[in-house]
């Protein structure tokens, strides 16, 4: 009977040393979403916890806000270098390594809602060029498990910029790449800064307008307190975020535990769309009715307008290198696979 009990106390011993191995496994990756915005607090708030639930608690993720390891740009060198497990950031932050980035990252003013991009990011060849691009960019240390935006952002800013002439002159916050190509060629001055720093450089007058996000991450973050003309439904981006992960890291990962990331990240992007949208349209209707901001619709005509210029600037982005070429006729091919081109 002693030696029973021994050898029960011994195989409960060696599993509890088993349990503790697998709840100190946490997954860590930087967001693009400062730790006081909307997006970032529906991560932390109970989406990044669902890993843990769903895994039984053999992996947990941890969402760290943007630059709490390495600045926004550099992401991929420590998620391929292992710094980061993995990171949810802005796709088209990285196009000044490649233009194919921008491309993929956001294909300004070409897509209608944000359900389309992510149909062609998860379905239609968009994930599979991010994924030859870290091939290449990444020495195939980057892992892609999805991309897509979550929402169509809206544009901040303290001048009224009721149609595309009165973006000339004007200092825009954009992402470098084709997003600041396409202000730059309908007259505007664009500035590259990180979100995080969008409301002071809007407050001091660094930039008068900016590229940001959300109408509700905007709300979330103050940014109406000063600048009171927002542009809702926007006119431009649906930026693409991506989650990626270190290759190495993946493939000690068990078959479970990549699925459950696999299913989550679905899961977790359908549903921040949905909320965002819904929070967007709650926002907007309580602005229209106080009066505090003016809320600028621009016309079908000027959109139109918007897109043209837009298109010039994607042929543009897509000389510049193979992948650039291949990722736009993903798109175009999709876009006329779903009915958004002839």
């Amino acid at each position: 009977m002693r030696k029973i009990l021994a050898t029960a106390l011994a195989v409960a011993a060696v599993s509890a040393i088993g349990i503790a191995d697998v709840q100190a496994k946490t997954m860590k990756v930087q967001a693009s979403s400062g730790s006081g915005d909307w997006a970032h607090r529906f991560m932390t708030d109970g989406w990044q916890q669902k890993v843990g639930v769903m895994t039984g608690g053999s992996l947990e993720l941890e969402v760290l806000a943007t630059k709490a390891v390495v600045p926004h740009r550099e992401t991929i060198d420590a998620v391929a270098n292992g710094i980061l497990d993995g990171d949810l950031n802005a796709v088209s932050y990285f196009a000044g390594r490649d233009p194919a980035f921008g491309i993929i990252g956001d294909l300004i003013a070409g897509y209608d809602t944000p359900e389309q991009v992510r149909m062609f990011c998860q379905e239609g060849g968009g994930k599979e060029i991010l994924q030859k691009l870290y091939d290449k960019h990444a020495n195939g240390q980057v892992h892609v498990v999805g991309c897509g935006p979550y929402t169509k952002e809206a544009l901040v800013a303290k001048v009224p910029i009721r149609t595309v002439e009165d973006l000339k002159g004007v200092k825009i916050r954009s992402p470098e790449g084709l997003a600041a190509d396409v202000f730059r060629r309908a007259g505007a001055a664009p500035v590259s800064l990180p979100f995080s720093e969008v409301f002071t450089s809007l407050d001091k007058g660094i930039v008068d307008a900016a590229d940001a996000s959300a109408f509700v991450n905007n709300e979330a973050s103050g940014m109406h307190k000063i600048a009171k003309f927002p542009i809702y439904p926007g006119i431009h981006s649906m930026a693409v975020l991506q989650f990626i992960v270190n290759k190495d890291y993946w493939e000690k990962l068990s078959e479970q535990e990549r699925t459950v990331l696999e299913v989550w990240y679905v899961a977790a992007y359908t549903t921040m769309l949905r909320q965002a949208d819904l929070q967007d349209r709650d926002l907007v209707a309580e602005y229209k009715k106080s009066g505090e901001v003016e809320i600028v619709d621009w016309s079908k005509e000027d959109r139109q307008k918007f897109r043209e210029i837009a298109v010039a600037a994607w042929e543009d982005a897509a000389s510049k290198s193979d992948l650039a070429r291949e990722a736009l006729d993903a798109h175009l091919s999709f876009m006329r696979r779903v009915g958004l081109l002839d």
